[in-house]
């Protein structure tokens, strides 16, 4: 392997050492699921699902085959990953849509892009039972994420495998996560060809689809960064500025803009708060979503963001208020949801995009983003050129 071995913590036994942890991790491996346009599942949800948020999940799969997909309306579409969603086997579906060039950007927990690099270096993460005593988990060092298992050596491994890649990657000073991301993927191409299909990272770095994370330092990837400036007096540091321009940049680029939604929380504020940032900060009128679909389990009425309503984002500019019939929320767990939504769109008469390749253009792009919010200033007469 390319990366050297850690040991496990103290009070973790090792996987080979450890009949109790075998006996945890005897469930079926989680692989990716690819999807593959089902043509029954397209007659359920167009038929069968008819009411409640059966006919919502309808709609978000019509508004994304039927406009968001559609050739004459250009829609630069991201896409947003809250929750536990690659430890469960969803990445497949996520790799088919960057490839079907159905997907244009995406914004990402650091989590899920962290348990994506365990697919693309072969370790198997397994089904198992949330019902299990966690205290003994952690004796036999079996990690549980509900009921993901697996063992803790993993972690380990997959943080050496991060830490050995930023010494000979050379990266140095400030960048965004995108760039990031890219020069990881485009590593886990080279010493592991044919993992595109087994991990997103690898695939974005291939299909040339950017990929941002919205809190970096939350996530085992920011800890290994973190650790490479400590202990190696890098100067290597993943840029919010950077981010928010180059996320900026895209929307401002597009023809029109549309997002699909897993979960909420920070990744579908990051890039939400695309719009405010042209108009309020730039003064930019770009305006806003001209489609949004959101897969969700939260309310809106506890008033965290992941229940926040298309309606309430018209009052922020975030979301066009002529295109509410362009909208869909759909209550349910991701898990169930995501892969029926993308079985549809597989199906569908426009499951198939030339990709717009936004990973090679985004200097270009931040480039014209600075050139318009400096006219807006010239035109304003204030603040500071």
């Amino acid at each position: 392997m390319p990366y050297r071995s850690a040991s496990a913590p103290k009070g973790a036994k090792s996987l080979s050492a450890s009949k109790g942890a075998k006996s945890f991790l005897k469930g079926k491996p989680i692989r990716y699921y690819r999807p593959k346009g089902s043509a029954a599942i397209g007659t359920l949800i167009d038929e069968g699902f008819q009411a409640f948020n059966a006919a919502r999940l309808g709609e978000a799969c019509r508004i994304y085959g039927d406009k968001m997909l559609a050739k004459q309306n250009n829609t630069t579409i991201a896409l947003t990953i809250a929750g536990a969603l690659t430890p469960a086997g969803l990445g497949g579906c996520v790799i088919e849509l960057m490839e079907r060039g159905l997907v244009d950007f995406i914004i990402s927990t650091g989590a899920n892009l962290y348990h994506d690099l365990h697919y693309a270096l072969n370790f198997t993460l397994r089904r198992g039972s949330p019902f299990v005593d966690d205290r003994v988990l952690y004796e036999e060092g079996v990690i549980r994420i509900y009921d993901v298992l697996f063992p803790a050596q993993v972690l380990l491994d997959t943080d050496s495998f991060i830490r050995d890649f930023l010494v000979s990657s050379g990266l140095e000073g400030p960048m965004s996560s995108a760039e990031l991301h890219e020069a990881l993927g485009k590593h886990l191409l080279k010493v592991r060809p044919g993992c595109a299909k087994y991990s997103v990272v690898a695939s974005a770095a291939k299909y040339g689809v950017p990929v941002y994370t919205s809190s970096p330092g939350d996530s085992s990837i920011g800890m290994n960064v973190a650790y490479h400036e400590l202990i190696n007096r890098s100067t290597l540091m993943v840029d919010p500025n950077k981010d928010v321009n180059e996320v900026c940049a895209i929307i401002l680029a597009a023809e029109k803009n549309g997002c699909v939604i897993l979960g909420g929380g920070s990744p579908k504020n990051f890039y939400l708060q695309g719009q405010p940032t042209l108009w309020e900060v730039y003064g930019i009128p770009k305006g806003g979503n001209d489609y949004f679909i959101q897969i969700t389990t939260d309310s809106v009425v506890w008033g965290g963001l992941s229940g926040a309503t298309p309606a309430e984002a018209v009052s922020w500019g975030k979301v066009n208020p002529s295109v509410l019939p362009d909208t869909a929320v759909v209550y349910a767990d991701s898990t169930i949801a995501f892969p029926l939504f993308c079985e549809y769109a597989v199906g569908h008469k426009n499951g198939r995009r030339k990709r717009k390749g936004l990973l090679a253009q985004r200097q270009t792009l931040v480039d014209e983003l600075e050139r318009e919010a400096r006219k807006q200033i010239k035109k304003r007469g204030k603040g500071h050129a």
